[in-house]
């Protein structure tokens, strides 16, 4: 599979070389898009776009073996590039150790494990976290616009040569996947006022007519009674159907799409479980963390693997982290320059 570096335009490399974050979608064996935004670290050349999901919740794994088709999104600020991507997954899973070390080295810079921010002996006891499964995307399909206000326009559009081979996951562990906790949450609509208080954007996701599932921002998102409605972009690759609503993967809303004119309804069924940790920041909910330590140890069993160790000193960043460290600290000082919080 080549890269992307010598076939799309100089600006949008540029970006996806500079993207910390992308909304990473997957399809459930039932058929239903699901999308959570993670870290995002490109190979060197963009052969492949790629993410970490945890050893101990590993369903977006799960989903992306079963089903290799996945979409990602990456936008910036409102006047930078918007980048859809579908893509083939494959999973990596076979040497956890190696993908924590990499992982470690890709993300260093977040304030989540920067050990300028967070004390190295801390980021090191959570092992919950620092043991990856790595989902390494190459692209198929992608589709890009210049702003986020040219989405109601057809977009620029690059596709992989119909005899494109794309790599393929690591073997599947034996047995059945552990069982994930039952962790306890509120209604949909607890959840969705929780939702809309929270100011933070939506994400919605349908599956294209090539069965990819792509993520694109929505606006003017106003409750229902049933549900949300909201404006989609013109240049949506989808219109109607099974859907989740995304609200930074914290607010996850379940239901079927339909148009209504210039708007889109969701009819929400339900909202999906929220990981205890994505609340808690601090680790100070030792209970969850005690069932995800022990479902990374089933998981670690299930595949023959040793427990990973933690580095004893912090790695150095990766020549793309420090790429994306800069992109990140000019997007920074742009916003405070121009009196926007940075928060």
């Amino acid at each position: 599979m080549n890269g992307l570096d010598e076939l799309l335009p100089p600006d949008v490399l540029a970006f996806l070389r500079g993207c910390i974050t992308a909304e990473f979608a997957t399809v459930s064996a039932a058929g239903l898009p699901i999308d959570t935004p993670t870290f995002v670290f490109p190979a060197q050349n963009l052969t492949t776009l790629d993410i970490g999901t945890g050893l101990a919740y590993p369903a977006k794994a799960d989903r992306a073996r079963h089903n290799p088709k996945v979409g990602l999104l990456l936008e910036g600020t409102a006047d930078q590039p918007v980048i859809s991507i579908a893509g083939y997954a494959a999973v990596r899973d076979a040497d956890i150790q190696a993908n924590l070390e990499r992982y470690l080295a890709e993300t260093i810079f977040m304030p989540n494990v920067d050990p300028e921010i967070v004390p190295w002996d801390h980021t090191c006891g959570r092992l919950y976290y620092l043991a990856r499964i790595i989902v390494s995307v190459a692209s198929c399909h992608i589709r890009w616009w210049d702003s986020r206000a040219a989405m109601d326009e057809p977009p620029h559009e690059w596709r992989a040569p119909v005899n494109a081979q794309f790599p393929q996951s690591d073997p599947a562990p034996p047995g059945q996947p552990t069982k994930a906790p039952q962790w306890p949450q509120a209604s949909w609509q607890v959840r969705a006022a929780a939702a809309m208080e929270s100011g933070l954007p939506g994400h919605m996701t349908l599956l294209d007519n090539e069965g990819f599932p792509i993520p694109v921002r929505v606006a003017n998102i106003r409750r229902r009674e049933e549900g949300f409605e909201f404006v989609v972009p013109e240049a949506a690759p989808w219109s109607e159907g099974s859907a989740t609503l995304s609200f930074a993967g914290k607010e996850v809303f379940v239901g079927e799409v339909r148009r209504d004119g210039a708007i889109h309804i969701l009819d929400v069924a339900r909202a999906l479980p929220v990981l205890p940790t994505v609340d808690d920041r601090s680790g100070s909910n030792h209970e969850a963390i005690a069932q995800l330590d022990a479902r990374l140890a089933a998981e670690l069993v299930r595949r023959g693997l040793a427990t990973p160790v933690p580095p004893c000193h912090p790695p150095a960043p990766t020549e793309g982290a420090l790429l994306r460290m800069a992109a990140s600290r000019a997007v920074h000082t742009e916003k405070v320059g121009a009196g926007i919080s940075a928060d």
